[in-house]
């Protein structure tokens, strides 16, 4: 399995909705997506303070290297990109096999 995860630090200014319209957004490709097998999301909730401003994370789990290869240039995650990414003042995403 392939895990694919990231942070978030929305623009100032970005409300609720079309926060919650883009994690709507994101875990929807597990409907889409060949191989990609969950999508789990939420703000930041700790105490510790290690967050460097990013306010909420997502991890994927895609079958296979492969099937997160795909995803990436997959027309329904452009989508995607094209939705949150204006919403974004920093983004960090990571790749890693389990």
């Amino acid at each position: 399995m392939t895990r694919h995860f990231g942070v978030f630090q929305f623009k100032p200014g970005i409300t609720q909705d079309q926060i919650d319209e883009s994690f709507i957004a994101l875990a929807d490709l597990s409907n889409k997506i060949p191989g990609l097998l969950s999508v789990e999301h939420g703000p930041y909730k700790s105490d510790e303070g290690l967050n460097d401003g990013f306010t909420h994370g997502f991890i994927m789990t895609f079958e296979t290297p492969e099937a997160r290869d795909a995803y990436l240039p997959h027309p329904d995650h452009l989508k995607v990109v094209d939705l949150v990414q204006p919403r974004l003042e920093r983004l960090v995403v990571f790749d890693f096999d389990v």
